[in-house]
């Protein structure tokens, strides 16, 4: 991610919502700093998206207002792109999208990551033709209303493993 934004933002203004923890970590923070591109970075917690995707609210009006809300806030005003920084987070890019009427750039962490590590596979020669094991699922924030909510994501039920990544 921190790749792609260096190669396409520089000089530009970038901005991050994500959880309180994914912001207070200062990941994003410091990782943007040290590709050196003169990226003005702006993050902000907004808390209240993942329980509101856990519990089904979104693409309806009470998604809308705290969307707004959070995005209505000085510190993500004049931002050229805006990086979802939370796996919750592409169920309500569009909203996101529309509310930004598409003057911002909406980076899906786990699609340029996705699309990175596939290139990167691809150029080594090593991308599997076919799925050969069950998918595995590690997540860094595990509850279990979160684990029950896979089924937004994927149409059926996972099973997630707790990933410790901040600890």
């Amino acid at each position: 991610m921190v790749s792609y934004v260096g190669q396409h933002f520089q000089g530009a203004k970038v901005g991050l919502i994500g959880t309180k923890r994914t912001v207070g970590s200062g990941v994003y923070d410091d990782k943007i700093k040290a590709v050196q591109k003169n990226i003005r970075f702006k993050s902000m917690a907004t808390p209240l998206l993942v329980p509101m995707i856990e519990e089904g609210f979104f693409n309806q009006k009470i998604s809308h207002d705290i969307i707004e809300k959070y995005l209505s806030e000085a510190a993500l005003s004049d931002i050229d792109a805006l990086i979802l920084g939370c796996t919750h987070y592409p169920l309500i890019k569009a909203e996101i999208s529309a509310y930004l009427k598409d003057k911002v750039e909406v980076l899906d962490s786990s699609e340029i990551t996705a699309h990175y590590l596939k290139d990167r596979l691809q150029n080594r020669n090593i991308l599997a033709d076919i799925q050969q094991n069950k998918d595995e699922f590690m997540v860094s924030d595990f509850t279990d209303s979160f684990e029950s909510s896979t089924k937004l994501f994927f149409g059926e039920q996972v099973k997630l493993t707790h990933y410790r990544l901040w600890e």
